[in-house]
């Protein structure tokens, strides 16, 4: 089950909540004074070191359909 972070609207107050999605949606109706916020979006990941490691098999796979269309702008890396 993930992890909601919560803040109360009137004293500011930040806070986790350990809970399924599923009751999170009754958990915020029932709460009114409180809101949601995300401190970080998991699964976001700046650089995961694969830009350059592209497999011969496509690049081969960027030339042909770059030949089969006049005019294409793809260039294989």
């Amino acid at each position: 089950m993930p992890t909601y972070n919560f803040r109360n609207k009137e004293t500011g107050d930040e806070f986790e909540i350990f809970m399924s999605i599923h009751d999170l949606d009754k958990y915020k109706q029932d709460n009114p004074h409180l809101e949601q916020f995300h401190t970080n979006f998991p699964g976001v990941v700046a650089d995961a070191g694969i830009r350059n490691k592209v497999p011969d098999g496509f690049r081969d796979v960027l030339k042909s359909i770059k030949k089969a269309n006049y005019g294409s702008t793809i260039t294989p890396p």
